[in-house]
């Protein structure tokens, strides 16, 4: 079948390009914080020769608590990520929770994301789709990959086909994800690229009670089973110190470890790629 490839900036992403990073923090904690964290990652990638879209939330819309940290909110979230692009020269990508956000939030992001809770909202991925931005949709954990064809109709009922598509655990009983690594063959045989959420797959959903819990120590086996499957880019979320983040801590990788993860994915998907028919 053919398989569509999408163009963020200068970054190809589809069936036989090198493996693409998303990364950054959970959620912008603050301008500084989000700055210095993107010039260390576009550094760290460009070491790697890995290509690199920043992620950083503007709102974290679906917290486990009200007392969460949400974050800055779209205005100012907006304007730091604006920051980001012209300071590093990478693409950046952010979640957009409603319809309402999407004009403001297509002047800036490159890539548009549809969290996974909100991924059969008609109205809202239609309508991210009709900015003509691309689009990251991430798979509900309550659904079955073969159901995010109907989610790519959606989003091509708007004229728009710079679509990607991505696993991030299904749900298994409470608090607890699992990955069924078939699905990244199913959604790929849509047609479009398939990225792996390395770090929301070892979430422990309202695991803490009042907040997520999570199995960090799992993200880089999961990952290096993700690209040995096939996927077209990881999704990773990582902060300076985990421990002290304002969300995700226990499910995110530590920036400092981020080098040696790359290494061993970029080889191994070099390695796979010189085996693909």
């Amino acid at each position: 079948m053919e398989y569509k490839k999408i163009k963020i900036g200068e970054i190809l992403i589809g069936k036989g390009e090198p493996l693409v990073l998303i990364a950054g923090p959970c959620v912008i904690e603050s301008e500084e914080a989000v700055l210095e964290a993107s010039a260390r990652l576009a550094e760290i990638t460009a070491k790697a020769g890995v290509p690199f879209i920043f992620k950083a939330s503007y709102d974290k819309a679906n917290r486990s608590s009200v007392d969460s940290y949400r974050g800055p909110g779209i205005e100012k979230g907006l304007r730091i990520l604006e920051k980001v692009k012209k300071s590093t020269g990478v693409p950046v990508l952010s979640d957009v929770h409603s319809v309402e956000e999407l004009a403001s939030a297509s002047e800036v992001l490159d890539v548009i994301q549809i969290p996974a809770f909100l991924c059969r909202q008609t109205d809202l991925v239609v309508k991210a789709a009709s900015t003509g931005r691309p689009l990251n949709i991430k798979k509900g954990q309550f659904m079955s990959p073969r159901e995010m064809e109907n989610v790519v109709r959606k989003a091509l009922s708007a004229g728009n086909d710079n679509i990607m598509l991505t696993e991030r655990g299904t749900t298994f009983g409470y608090n607890m994800l699992v990955n069924d690594f078939r699905g990244l063959v199913i959604m790929r045989n849509t047609g479009y690229p398939v990225v792996y959420d390395a770090t929301h797959s070892v979430q422990m959903p309202g695991g803490k009670g009042v907040a997520s819990g999570g199995e960090s120590e799992y993200v880089l086996p999961l990952s290096r089973a993700a690209v040995s499957v096939g996927c077209d880019a990881l999704f990773l979320e990582v902060h300076e110190d985990p421990e002290r983040a304002l969300s995700d801590g226990p499910n995110m990788l530590s920036i400092d470890r981020l080098e040696g993860f790359l290494a061993q994915v970029k080889k191994l998907d070099e390695t796979l790629k010189e085996f693909a028919v």
